[in-house]
């Protein structure tokens, strides 16, 4: 079960994901995101510092967006990813194609320089 939470700050929208994210629960994080793109924002933080476990179909919605941002030029950086969490993206090597900052300092240097 997820719980997200959106807030606005800096000129980012930040979506924070609270729980697990599995197959049933990876489509709100594409609604989430895709309402934070239908708003206009280019520059989305993920904040998954209360993120306990994610499936490889929630792995997967963010893989559906790489394409789309890149043309877009959207911005988008996870943060805050608990060991269990980053292990799975790093196998995946998904650590290669997304932005992933340890903390929400981080992340907004690094949106800032993307």
């Amino acid at each position: 079960m997820i719980h997200i939470k959106r807030l606005q700050e800096d000129g980012a929208d930040i979506i924070a994901l609270i729980g697990e994210i599995d197959a049933s629960s990876s489509i709100e994080l594409d609604l989430a995101i895709a309402k934070s793109v239908g708003e206009g924002f280019s520059r989305i933080l993920i904040d998954c510092s209360s993120l306990e476990y994610i499936s490889s179909a929630g792995l997967g919605v963010f893989m559906s967006y790489i394409e789309e941002f890149n043309d877009k030029k959207i911005k988008m950086v996870l943060f805050g990813m608990n060991e269990k969490v980053a292990n799975t993206f790093e196998i995946l090597g998904l650590h290669e194609l997304l932005q992933i900052g340890k903390d929400k300092v981080q992340a907004k240097k690094m949106i800032d320089e993307l």
